[in-house]
């Protein structure tokens, strides 16, 4: 009997821009980087192509309507498992170039701000890999491999 094909874990990022600012969140309440600037984002339902999951999220977290047609992906980061028992996990990362309504918390119990911050100034605050991740969309990278 062969074996089971080995899986991977994937999660979607949106990256919304405006004026040279970059929307990020803050987490909150989900024991994963609480405390942690990030980009909105979420993991694959399954049964959903990466769009249409991005776009389910980003409605979830901001409460806007992303056009599905203007989702660009900007960037895979493969990256290594953090820690013992965790999954390897693809991190698509996704330029949102259109969008209804503006965004606000839809999720208050997982994220506790919005904010806009320039680009090319990120806080430090800002969790590790999604930095590395804008970092590598910066210098035109299209894929980036942590951890390995």
């Amino acid at each position: 009997m062969p074996a089971e094909p080995f899986r991977v874990a994937a999660a979607v990022y949106g990256i919304l821009q405006d004026r040279g600012r970059v929307l990020l969140i803050r987490r909150s309440a989900t024991g994963y980087r609480d405390g942690q600037l990030s980009l909105p984002a979420g993991h694959l339902d399954g049964g959903e192509d990466a769009v249409t999951g991005l776009v389910r999220e980003l409605r979830e977290e901001l409460g806007i309507e992303a056009d599905p047609q203007r989702c660009r992906l900007a960037l895979l980061m493969h990256s290594a498992p953090e820690h013992p028992g965790d999954r390897e996990y693809f991190h698509l990362f996704f330029a949102v170039e259109r969008w209804s309504g503006e965004p606000f918390i839809a999720e208050p119990g997982k994220c506790s701000e919005l904010c806009w911050v320039e680009a090319s100034a990120l806080p430090s605050d800002l969790a590790d890999y999604v930095a590395e991740g804008l970092a590598a969309i910066a210098r035109g990278d299209s894929l980036s491999l942590r951890g390995w």
